[in-house]
This record gives C-alpha cells, sequence and structure tokens, in this order.
C-alpha cells in the first residue's frame, strides 16, 4: 500500500523527462498557488518553480513559473484565460456595489 501513495505522489506532477512548457508565472507566490490549485482540479498536472531556479531555461525571469505537459499546455492556458474574465467580472460587480448606489427595490 505504500507503493500506491507514493505513485499518487508522482502521478500530482509531471514528468521532468517529459516536455514541459511554461504556461504561467508571477511575480506573486499566492497567485501563482491559486493558479496551480485552479489546474489541479481541472485534473491537470503542474509543476510549480522558482523562476530563480530556472534561469538557464528563462532568462530574465523571477518570481514563480508553473510548468505544464506540452499536450496540456492549450487547455491550462484556457482556463487560467476564464478565470481571469471571472475575476474581472466580479470585481467590476463589486465596485458597482461600493458606490453605495442600490438598485430601487419595489
Amino acid at each position: 500500500m505504500v507503493e500506491q501513495s507514493g505513485e499518487a505522489e508522482t502521478e500530482s506532477s509531471p514528468d521532468p523527462n517529459e516536455k514541459l512548457v511554461k504556461i504561467f508565472d508571477t511575480e506573486q507566490e499566492s497567485e501563482a498557488l491559486v493558479v496551480k490549485g485552479l489546474l489541479e482540479s481541472a485534473g491537470i498536472d503542474s509543476d510549480l518553480k522558482s523562476g530563480s531556479l530556472v534561469q538557464d531555461a528563462f532568462p530574465g525571469l523571477g518570481g514563480m513559473i508553473i510548468l505544464v505537459r506540452e499536450e496540456d499546455a492549450a487547455r491550462a492556458r484556457q482556463l487560467i484565460a476564464e478565470s481571469k474574465q471571472q475575476a474581472l467580472a466580479t470585481d467590476a460587480v463589486v465596485d458597482d456595489d461600493a458606490t453605495g448606489e442600490y438598485p430601487a427595490q419595489g
């Protein structure tokens, strides 16, 4: 049974020998963790790395990067874009509520 839990751990992140592509980078670790969680909830394995650790592969990059398998990259980017659109829409609603104006109730 111990072997099964070890297998589950290796399945949660891509094999480093596979072709991995960068799909997201940010200076904020918290933002990277949210995106990683989003991908995991959609069944996409991802790897979160410090930008300083991968300077050879992506020069000039700091902060955090998220890598996924090449075949998952398009779906991962789509999920991130949709999530950003939802966040922008939510922010717009919150901004409207912050004006203190409420629709007439009648």
